[in-house]
């Protein structure tokens, strides 16, 4: 890269530049991830040993040229493994994080809704900048609910309930003897399954506008054969402020909303005066400045994220207040959450670099 004297390194123009081209290689590879999980090609990889091209085509009926020009990337990329021969292994390790999608480690699911993200809602992300006014996330298509049900389920049906649960104070108790329980933002309910299937004895409601999502949560209950969870339209059937839930939770949604501040008020209103509020939200700082000195890698992302997806939806009206992905940190929660009547606030460490948690009583 051209750009600054030999001696001296790159100049200030060369190093941007070789950052945009380094960006711009992650954008491939983010697509070619979506190409390995969509097209089932990790999938077919696992446990298989080493496959030449030909072979992992043949297993998928595909075209080999194709298939050699997806691995020869993969293998630059650092996901697929290059023993020689013309062969090419997918270990272990890799298929925990891109074709396992029962494990606690996979993330292949989180890139399902780039396609739709990086098109049609960007296309559209201009005019917002324009007017102020995002797009709501059924705006967003059919595969947001999809890609963010993915993205999150690792976490909840592996560590919620055998980790974080048992670390609320009194809470498993009340599951276990039938406890009522909202989970309000529930996208498509599994958290809320997770839940319902470990206690069967309590009652628990799960509460999304998203048609897309409820749609998704309709289905994976069906296939959880559970019958002690009823998930509702909160357009049309909002969460009751009769102070009946004994256990709330609002699992990466809060900053999203466009009314944060009406819905935590509401969640006041629907908890028992001895009732647990657990929220999970991004790991951030109150502010630019914060959030760079916590020097996170994924910060640039987080914001990306905000900018087409999470501050997009929280602006989705035009009195929306705009918190954005990073927008929900431990002080701001800590200040909006002691705004609408709760006096107690405690921060959890559940070992995931995504997300703070937090349990919050009246």
């Amino acid at each position: 890269m051209a750009g600054g004297d030999k001696n001296k390194g790159p100049s200030k123009v060369g190093q941007i530049a070789e950052k945009v081209f380094a960006d711009l290689g992650g954008a491939m590879n983010t697509g070619m991830v979506w190409l390995g999980d969509e097209m089932g090609l990790y999938r077919a990889m696992h446990k298989a040993g080493p496959l030449t091209s030909t072979q992992l085509a043949d297993k998928l009926d595909m075209s080999e040229r194709w298939v050699r020009e997806w691995l020869h990337g993969q293998v630059a990329a650092g996901y697929i493994e290059y023993p020689g021969n013309e062969k090419f292994l997918l270990s272990d390790e890799a298929a925990m994080v891109l074709a396992d999608e029962a494990s606690p480690a996979f993330c292949a699911g989180g890139v399902s809704h780039i396609p739709q993200l990086m098109g049609d809602v960007l296309l559209r992300i201009p005019e917002a900048f324009k007017t102020g006014v995002g797009l709501t996330y059924d705006e967003l298509g059919p595969e947001a609910a999809r890609g963010v049900e993915r993205l999150l389920a690792p976490w909840f049906r592996h560590k919620l309930v055998p980790v974080a649960l048992p670390a609320l104070d009194g809470v498993v108790a009340k599951l276990e003897q039938g406890a009522r329980v909202a989970d309000l933002g529930c996208g498509a309910g599994v958290a809320l399954l997770e839940i319902a299937k470990a206690y069967p004895k309590s009652e628990l409601h799960g509460y999304d506008i998203s048609q897309y999502a409820l749609e998704r949560a309709a289905a994976n209950k069906a296939a959880a054969g559970v019958s002690n969870v009823t998930f509702h339209d909160a357009k049309v059937e909002p969460m009751p402020g009769d102070a009946s839930f004994d256990f709330i939770t609002t699992l990466d949604c809060i900053h999203d909303m466009a009314h944060p501040s009406d819905a935590i008020r509401a969640i006041r209103n629907a908890i028992k005066p001895d009732g647990t509020w657990f929220i999970a939200d991004i790991h951030c700082g109150e502010s630019l400045e914060e959030n760079l000195e916590m020097a996170n890698p994924m910060l640039p992302m987080l914001y990306g994220f905000s900018v087409l997806c999470c501050m997009s939806s929280s602006l989705s009206t035009p009195e929306g207040e705009g918190l954005g992905t990073v927008g929900f940190g431990g002080a701001m929660a800590k200040k909006m959450t002691g705004e609408a009547g709760f006096s107690k606030f405690k921060m959890h460490d559940f070992d995931n670099p995504l997300n703070a948690y937090y349990e919050v009583r009246v």
